[in-house]
């Protein structure tokens, strides 16, 4: 980084206030290892219940198989990479802090607000999914629409309101039936397995390379990447937590390894489980696809309702986890003056409440607007895909610039393992328009928005004395004096 990029960092108006950053805490060492996996793991196991089947629909068992695997192995390289910048940059900036220390403000940026857009569209996505599972449970009855929605942000943030140490433990113990009641569904659906129900969906005879195993041909494989990305999509926001954790520098790689090995095992079992007891042609299209994968004829069952259950305990951690993760990485954003600084205030509790309230007042909007699920989704993926690329070459870029950089946890495979997510991860921000062009327009024209504020305004208002710019400001006046 040159003097004058480092210039450019620093904050062009008058500086904050002396008690700036004492209004912008959270509270420190609320979590350890366990809990932090637990965060990891609730951050997607939603995915696990909804989302992933309409896959399914884009490119057959077969397709979806091969995307689910070729997107484990980016969410693998991606994480490994990640446990390495977490051990070395333990702020709550999370991706952001890591992208600012390697690509300069406007890295830091755009990053950032790829990981925002990720984050405030999951959750509106999976409060559509848990309106079709309180509906298929005929609760009070109730339907899928935006009462359900509402009470869904409402009561947790509330709950986040009151404090991250109550909100992780919440979590996991929501998480633990979630998981339990997988295991149970995995072991129940099994029992009815039939091999010949996986590739039943109807073969696109035109399309290349199309067979029953890829019923919509070769391009159907990538196309299904974003649903394949559905049983990983969060756990990249384990750092976010790092100044809430136990020394974070040991901590927060062993979370992540932790949160990403359970996930691959989970992913395996629900979606062979789920295809195979019922049918992939039965699911692909289904809000609650477990549900449907144990009621052949259409009648519940216990275990079905227990499932049923479950679901909604996936879903309620998953939506409540993404919420923690979203409104951190606002805090961040705002503390350093990215976004409108009022958005980084904390209560008494040393919670950012308009962190919390803001982005879940657009989240509910667009789930009451739209009710459309599946492109929610699809946008959201939009915003992860391009946060992937853009970490993933922070680590390549500070393996190359600061090589003896103190790094107390080192990725294995070094450049080569973060390249690997690199590229993946650009092959699957292009599925998204494959998938919904209409979705990733939207997507991407927000990202202009946000860049265009950036660029006219926040650049020239950074905060200095914030961790992640004093972390950049520091690299950059050490490569200095190795230059003279």
């Amino acid at each position: 980084m040159t003097m004058e990029s480092t210039e450019s960092a620093k904050p062009r108006a008058a500086e904050p206030a002396d008690d700036y950053l004492e209004r912008r805490t959270l509270r420190r060492g609320s979590a350890g290892w366990l809990l932090l996996t637990g965060l990891g793991v609730a951050y997607v196991v939603s995915g696990d219940y909804s989302g992933w089947n309409f896959g399914l629909a884009e490119g057959g068992f077969g397709g979806l198989a091969i995307a689910m695997a070729l997107m484990g192995l980016m969410y693998v390289c991606m994480v490994f990479s990640l446990a390495e910048l977490s051990s070395v940059l333990p702020t709550a900036g999370g991706g952001y802090g890591f992208a600012r220390r390697a690509l300069g403000p406007w890295g830091g940026f755009l990053t950032g607000t790829a990981i925002l857009i990720e984050y405030v569209l999951a959750p509106a996505a999976i409060s559509i999914f848990i309106g079709d599972y309180v509906e298929s449970l005929g609760l009070f009855g109730l339907t899928s629409g935006w009462p359900v929605y509402l009470a869904c942000f409402v009561v947790f943030i509330g709950i986040h309101l009151w404090g991250v140490g109550e909100a992780l433990r919440f979590s996991f113990v929501v998480t633990g039936v979630a998981v339990a009641a997988l295991l149970v569904f995995a072991v129940g659906a099994f029992l009815d397995f039939d091999a010949s129900e996986l590739d039943d969906i109807t073969v696109h005879k035109d399309a290349f390379g199309a067979s029953s195993w890829l019923p919509m041909g070769v391009m159907g494989i990538w196309a299904a990447f974003p649903f394949g990305m559905w049983f990983f999509l969060g756990v990249e926001g384990v750092p976010l937590a790092a100044e809430e954790t136990r020394d974070p520098a040991r901590t927060l790689p062993k979370a992540i390894r932790w949160s990403m090995g359970i996930l691959v095992v989970l992913a395996l079992l629900t979606f062979f489980a789920s295809a195979g007891a019922r049918g992939s042609a039965a699911i692909q299209d289904a809000g609650n696809p477990l549900v449907e994968a144990l009621q052949p004829d259409g009648e519940a069952t216990a275990l079905s309702r227990i499932v049923n259950y479950a679901g909604l305990a996936g879903l309620v951690a998953s939506f409540f986890s993404l919420i923690y993760a979203g409104s951190r990485q606002l805090f961040a954003l705002s503390r350093a003056g990215y976004l409108p600084r009022f958005l980084s205030l904390t209560s008494r509790r040393k919670a950012p409440y308009l962190g919390l309230l803001v982005p879940g007042a657009i989240a509910f909007s667009l789930a009451a607007a739209t009710g459309d699920g599946a492109r929610m989704l699809n946008a959201a993926v939009f915003g992860a895909t391009v946060s992937y690329a853009l970490m993933s070459l922070s680590h390549i870029v500070l393996r190359r610039r600061e090589p003896d950089l103190e790094r107390p946890y080192r990725t294995p495979g070094g450049a080569l393992t973060s390249s690997v997510a690199l590229v993946l991860a650009c092959a699957a921000l292009v599925a998204t328009f494959l998938v919904d062009v209409v979705a990733a327009l939207i997507a991407l024209g927000v990202y202009a928005v946000a860049v265009g504020y950036f660029g006219l305004y926040s650049r020239k208002h950074l905060v200095a004395r914030a961790p992640e710019e004093e972390f950049a400001a520091l690299a950059a006046a050490e490569a200095e004096l190795e230059r003279e």
